[in-house]
């Protein structure tokens, strides 16, 4: 209902809402209806503290300590990685390469507006297992994707793009909802 209000925006902050934090700013719409923006610097500061905390470090948002993805994948030997959880499921290998595969796709199409053609999102799936040396390198892999995206995301000055917002919520959005199957595979492989 705002998106086709967004032409009708009086332009002036709406004072019924002065309780709100300095950064988010109310807009009064011709038609009674109210919009609130949040102002840029807040929304990146939560966005990165949640990324932080997603794949680094925990502060106490929404996950256990010591529970993040990077920690996890810390306790993880490459024989574990490697043991798939079930017949039909992937293997932690796995999971972390179609983190990885899902983060640079993200990458690419979204932030960097690359053309990148039609993911192959069953591809990103096949790893039978992996070496030490390999579990290893698709850690580090994972962690310098992980890396760029967020250097990608914070060097956005204006998040109006047409994938700005949503690239970053879904780096989230996914990366949480595997970094969940991870650990409840680890207590099947361990």
């Amino acid at each position: 209902m705002l998106a086709c209000c967004r032409r009708n925006l009086v332009g002036v902050p709406h004072t019924r809402f002065k309780h709100l934090p300095s950064a988010a700013i109310t807009y009064r719409i011709q038609g009674g209806y109210t919009s609130t923006r949040i102002a840029t610097d807040t929304f990146k500061k939560q966005l990165f503290d949640l990324c932080e905390e997603t794949f680094d470090r925990v502060q106490g948002i929404y996950l256990d300590r010591g529970t993040s993805l990077f920690e996890t994948l810390e306790t993880i030997s490459a024989e574990e990685a490697s043991r798939p959880v079930s017949a039909k499921c992937a293997s932690i290998a796995a999971q972390v390469r179609h983190v990885r595969y899902y983060l640079q796709v993200l990458l690419e199409g979204s932030l960097q507006k690359k053309p990148i053609g039609r993911p192959d999102w069953q591809a990103s799936w096949h790893l039978a297992s992996a070496t030490p040396d390999e579990w290893e390198a698709l850690k580090k892999q994972l962690r310098e994707t992980q890396q760029t995206v967020l250097a990608a995301m914070k060097d956005l000055d204006v998040w109006d793009g047409e994938d700005d917002i949503g690239a970053s919520l879904a780096t989230l959005a996914h990366t949480a909802f595997h970094l969940g199957q991870i650990r409840q595979a680890l207590c099947v492989v361990k």
